[in-house]
């Protein structure tokens, strides 16, 4: 089973182009659902022996950990996609997953800084980056062009300088699926890299480094990582407040959710977020539902 994991793993990346991060997960619940099938069995688990039974099974023993709902999810679509493939290279007749459901999932509306709250937020940010230093005006500038671009945060540290237009305020994006689409940002995102990209190059003289295709850089002169990025943020949502919560993804939502409320049309923030389907951006048009009944319930006298 684990070359055929390996097998699947390779056309996932060579093939579908995915993500690191998709590859990266597959694996790992994909090699999960092979211990599991492993350890309830004394015999060697054969591919023909794996049926839709055996597959619920592994979903109520992720039940029992216990895991999310969204995580017990991925492993399922991970196993129905594996099983898929191996239907179509005609090494299994059918895929055993293809009738087991995916658990319900709850959903749940994001808690969106309003638009007050974020340019409070930026302008906060960007009066500690005028007095610091060269990781700071980064910092600044990440956050500034999340919320003018609503990008996924692993599209902003995947950001190369060549694919960053200053001049007519756009980027080249490669998002999932490494499919590539263009996205504007504003004049604020634009004062912020201009004052970062001297930042940037002071940061590689420091660390002996002639050059770097990254925009952003951590203090080594390296691209910085998914994970950075959400460090950096927990740490400036200091300046707005110690019970403010937030994440990177969060300014997606706030990017999305502003534009649709000044009117924006849905299709074109479909395009921008790179959402492959409307339903997935629709969701936006509940939060901003939300808040208007929120405004409504505030402000009408017989609410």
């Amino acid at each position: 089973m684990d070359e055929l994991i390996e097998r699947y793993i390779n056309y996932l990346q060579y093939e579908r182009n995915a993500s690191p991060h998709t590859i990266r997960n597959y694996r790992s619940d994909l090699l999960q659902f092979r211990d599991y099938l492993a350890a309830g069995s004394s015999q060697p688990v054969t591919l023909k022996s794996i049926d839709a039974l055996r597959i619920r099974g592994f979903l109520s023993f992720l039940f029992e950990k216990p895991e999310k709902k969204t995580s017990i999810a991925r492993k399922l679509a991970a196993v129905r996609a594996f099983f898929k493939f191996l239907a179509r290279e005609q090494i299994l007749t059918e895929n055993p997953a293809a009738t087991v459901s995916t658990p319900k999932l709850e959903r749940t509306l994001p808690r969106i800084m309003s638009e007050e709250e974020m340019n409070t937020f930026l302008d906060r940010v960007g009066e500690a980056a005028k007095a610091g230093g060269s990781l700071l005006r980064r910092d600044r500038a990440i956050l500034e062009l999340l919320y003018a671009s609503g990008l996924r945060v692993s599209e902003l540290v995947g950001l190369d300088v060549r694919a960053v237009n200053l001049g007519d305020g756009m980027l080249l994006v490669r998002g999932k699926g490494r499919k590539e689409r263009v996205v504007p940002f504003g004049s604020k995102a634009k004062l912020a890299l201009n004052e970062y990209l001297p930042a940037r190059e002071k940061i590689l003289r420091e660390n002996k480094k002639s050059n770097h295709a990254a925009v952003f850089l951590n203090a080594r002169g390296e691209r910085l990582t998914t994970r950075s990025v959400d460090r950096l943020l927990k740490r400036q949502m200091t300046l707005f407040g110690p019970n403010v919560k937030a994440s990177p993804h969060s300014l997606r939502h706030a990017f999305a959710t502003h534009l649709l409320s000044e009117g924006a049309d849905l299709r074109a923030i479909q395009e921008m977020l790179g959402h492959a389907s409307l339903a997935t951006t629709q969701k936006y048009t509940q939060v901003s539902i939300k808040h208007l009944m929120e405004v409504y319930d505030k402000a009408h006298p017989k609410a």
